[in-house]
């Protein structure tokens, strides 16, 4: 039994919309009566093969008078704060019994609360810090020069030294000088911290 159906024979007026764009949803909304929407995070991808992330819909359904409540099988605490601190209300696991959903979207409804204000307000806060922490992160890479920064994504990619020294028509001890300014501005020790650290960036800002 599809969801949409089982909300129906619980009473209340579901409808199922399919995601094939971000825009494409927002429209569709802007047509209806606001009213409670259970959003998936994880929404497939559009024609063009972008990846639609749930998160980037929310303040725009929540503007148009909609009650955004996740539905979602991700357990990142800092993506679902990040749904939370755009404006949804809660956020359902989709393994949650079907009792348990509906209460929340009958409350939801009834505007009243859906989730613990604290476990709501740790999730957010969870989101914050990671933010934060990927502004530290990128303040760092932001203080390599290009070559330095052309040298740590080789370097991610498993180059050695040589073979960059090479590729660039430089002297191995140029690249190495340059490998140990990019360590001393990440404040790291070794290669191997530096690339974890460009990685762990990279994961930061997908996410956020």
């Amino acid at each position: 039994m599809s969801l949409a159906l089982y909300l129906r024979s619980e009473g209340l007026p579901a409808q199922r919309h399919a995601a094939r764009s971000r825009d494409g949803i927002l429209t569709a909304a802007a047509t209806l009566i606001p009213g409670v929407v259970l959003l998936d995070l994880d929404l497939g991808r559009d024609p063009d093969g972008a990846v639609i992330d749930g998160t980037t819909l929310i303040a725009g359904l929540c503007r148009t008078g909609w009650r955004v409540v996740v539905l979602s099988a991700t357990d990142d605490e800092a993506r679902i704060g990040k749904a939370l601190a755009a404006g949804a209300l809660a956020c359902v696991p989709k393994t949650a019994a079907l009792p348990v959903l509906t209460t929340t979207v009958r409350r939801a409804m009834q505007g009243v609360n859906v989730m613990h204000p604290g476990r709501r307000q740790y999730l957010i806060d969870r989101y914050r810090e990671q933010q934060a922490q990927a502004r530290a992160i990128g303040r760092r890479l932001d203080s390599l020069t290009k070559r330095e920064r052309r040298v740590l994504d080789r370097l991610a990619r498993g180059h050695r030294a040589q073979a960059i020294a090479t590729d660039c028509h430089v002297a191995l001890a140029t690249i190495r000088t340059q490998i140990r300014a990019v360590l001393h501005k990440l404040e790291v020790t070794s290669q191997l911290e530096a690339v974890a650290l460009l990685h762990e960036y990279q994961r930061l800002a997908e996410s956020g």
